[in-house]
């Protein structure tokens, strides 16, 4: 059973019909993905990831991190700086679009 598959799917508002004719597979396949012990192989799975963009070790339970895992880079921050690092992970995609704008304009006009 691909443990947060319907989970992502019911929350895209995506019916299994609609999930099986994206992938390229029946809706049956869906439905035992779901609620069987029945498992895609790595490729589906690969392509699930993508089409609900998170990762393979989300929707199959193996992490609670449900956005896609990136590269991290090590920086030595203070408090304030972690604080902020903290916040921003917090909000929606949009949301850091809007921060990172009014970072750019603060930087053009030094």
């Amino acid at each position: 059973m691909v443990k947060n598959l319907k989970k992502l799917r019911l929350e895209a508002g995506i019916s299994q019909q609609k999930l099986a004719e994206i992938i390229g597979t029946s809706q049956q396949s869906i439905n035992k993905y779901e609620n069987h012990n029945v498992e895609p192989d790595i490729s589906t799975l690969i392509n699930l990831a993508d089409i609900f963009g998170t990762s393979v070790d989300y929707l199959v339970g193996h992490t609670d991190i449900k956005h896609i895992i990136e590269e991290v880079y090590h920086y030595d921050l203070n408090n304030e700086e972690s604080i902020l690092v903290d916040e921003y992970r917090k909000l929606t995609k949009d949301e850091k679009q809007s921060i990172n704008a009014v970072i750019k304009n603060y930087n053009i006009q030094k």
